[in-house]
């Protein structure tokens, strides 16, 4: 049987969902999976390395190499390594390799002092005390692929490279070879001012705000698409969109021109994987919102197949007429995990899009 070709497009946790969904599907189609990835991020270990080296923010592209890292041992463990963050540590201890001073080597004076009488580990302390932590937050893989993007200048090389290094089971590209800007116009973000329309700059701001985004740019207004991204768009059988945020990991591709043109003009059909609950930069947009926002950015955009969980849809109807407008049919299937957070069982999403993306034309 032929490989199936499949572009998954988004960002951070729903894009890693998508991708070990799509890992699911393996034992009964076989799939090339290419997944592109937003690089917007300008928060915690992302917006720190993309502030003080420049390049593109590694966090999402972490996550999504992560969700396709190979099953050996190894891999798995390299997987893990990739998602290890570092955490603080904790005032008054010593640096890796650095001990307390070892009375017995002292000159028989006041033991743990020297000669003159001062205790030459007391600067060491106050330092110590004083001292900023600069891994602290940061995760092992995003280090690894700044140092790739350095090392070999490229970042879609670089992502190879730490592909090879997981044993990925498909290949991990950047949207555009250049970091981004994410800008979007607020309505209400103070209560006292429901209609004043503020601009909110980053997309941690845009994730996190309390207002409704009313409208959304990158900056620059139309960056360079990665030239392997649209070979990957126009060789699929398949592109899906979704789920994830829908401000700060999906819309950003349709706005990306060379990226919009591409998934306008490509023969592969489209399915959208809709999401479970509105997030922060979503509430107040309804289901049939998701889809009308699509159209909205892209209004040239045909959608095969929206697929989405029953009991996170409700009343169907209005979310079928939104999926007839963009000429796409509502698939309902059990997608989510049972209690808990609202979030995607990468099993049962695998096993709804098997038919799906098994059928054929």
């Amino acid at each position: 049987m032929t490989a199936r070709r499949v572009v998954a497009f988004g960002g951070g946790h729903g894009l890693s969902a998508s991708l070990r969904a799509l890992r699911h599907c393996a034992p009964e189609l076989d799939l090339d999976i290419t997944a592109v990835v937003t690089v917007g991020d300008d928060g915690g270990s992302s917006g720190r390395l993309r502030a003080e080296r420049g390049g593109l923010p590694p966090g999402d592209l972490r996550q999504a190499l992560v969700a396709l890292a190979g099953d050996h041992p190894a891999t798995r463990r390299s997987a893990g390594l990739f998602q290890h963050r570092f955490a603080a540590v904790p005032a008054g201890v010593p640096p890796l390799g650095e001990a307390d001073p070892d009375p017995a080597a002292s000159d028989g004076s006041d033991p743990g002092r020297g000669a003159d009488g001062r205790d030459p580990g007391a600067h060491g302390r106050e330092s110590q005390t004083a001292r900023v932590d600069g891994l602290a937050g940061h995760a092992v893989g995003n280090l690894v692929l700044c140092g790739l993007m350095e090392l070999l200048g490229d970042p879609v090389a670089a992502l190879d490279h730490a592909g090879a290094m997981l044993g990925a089971v498909g290949r991990v590209l950047p949207m555009s070879r250049q970091p981004v800007g994410i800008e979007a116009q607020v309505r209400g973000i103070d209560p006292a001012a429901p209609d004043e329309v503020r601009t909110v700059r980053g997309q941690h701001q845009v994730a996190v705000t309390t207002g409704r985004v009313e409208s959304l740019r990158l900056t620059p207004a139309a960056p360079p698409a990665c030239a392997e991204v649209i070979e990957a768009i126009m060789a699929a059988d398949w592109l899906i969109f979704g789920p994830g945020s829908w401000y700060t990991s999906v819309l950003p591709h349709l706005l990306v021109p060379q990226v919009a043109d591409a998934i306008v003009s490509t023969s592969a059909r489209r399915l959208v994987t809709l999401n479970l609950a509105a997030e922060k930069e979503t509430l107040g947009l309804s289901v049939a919102d998701h889809l009308a926002a699509l159209h909205w950015y892209l209004p040239e955009l045909k959608v095969d197949l929206v697929l989405a969980d029953a009991k996170a849809v409700g009343d169907p109807e209005p979310v079928e007429r939104a999926a007839e407008s963009l000429g796409a049919r509502l698939v309902l299937a059990p997608v989510a995990v049972t209690g808990g957070t609202p979030r995607h069982d990468p099993a049962a999403l695998g096993a709804a899009l098997v038919p799906v993306l098994g059928a054929d034309r």
